[in-house]
C-alpha cells in the first residue's frame, strides 16, 4: 500500500504531515493512553498509525470539519482520514479498528467486534472513569521518542 499524507489543510502549522491517513486522537494527558499509543508503536510494525493528542491543535482543527467528541475520556480513530473512504471511530471501536488495521496477531484480537458495542463501550466508560484514580494524570503531553517523532502530530 503506497504512503500518503493527510491533506494539506490538515498539516499542522510547522508543516508536518502523517506518513499514513490513519490518525489515533488520544488524551494527551493520561498515563494509560500513552500506554496503549506505545503499545501501538511497537506493535505497529508497518506504521499503519500515526496520533495526536485531543488537546492539541490537530484534533482542534480536525473538530472544525469533522464530528469527533470533545470528551477527553475517549479515544478517537479516524480511518484513511481525509479520503473519500474516511471512517470515524470511537471508544472500543476506535481500539479494534486500529488493532484491525496494525494487522499480524493483532487483527485476530479486531474481532472482539462481534461482541455487541453497547457491551463493549460498557467496559470501556467503566475503564475510562477510573482510568485517572487508577493511573493519574500527567501535568502536560509527555514527548514522543525522537524515532517515533514523524508519527505524532501537535
Amino acid at each position: 500500500m503506497p504512503t500518503q499524507t493527510l491533506t494539506a489543510s490538515f498539516a499542522s502549522d510547522e508543516g508536518r504531515t502523517c506518513p499514513t491517513p490513519n490518525l489515533v486522537l488520544y488524551d494527551g494527558q493520561c498515563p494509560l493512553c500513552h500506554r496503549v499509543v506505545r503499545f501501538f508503536l511497537r506493535v505497529d510494525r508497518n506504521r499503519q498509525l500515526c496520533y495526536a493528542p485531543l488537546q492539541g491543535k490537530t484534533a482542534r482543527r480536525i473538530r472544525e470539519h469533522q464530528e469527533i467528541p470533545e470528551d477527553l475520556s475517549t479515544v478517537v480513530y479516524l480511518r484513511d482520514f481525509g479520503l473519500p473512504s474516511e471512517r470515524i471511530y470511537e471508544r472500543s471501536s476506535a481500539v479494534l479498528s486500529a488493532l484491525a488495521d496494525v494487522g499480524g496477531l493483532w487483527w485476530v484480537v479486531s474481532w472482539l467486534r462481534i461482541v455487541p458495542r453497547p457491551l463493549r463501550d460498557l467496559v470501556y466508560g467503566w475503564v475510562a472513569r477510573n482510568r485517572i484514580r487508577w493511573f493519574g494524570r500527567f501535568d502536560s503531553c509527555p514527548l514522543p521518542k525522537r524515532d517515533h517523532g514523524g508519527l505524532f502530530l501537535p
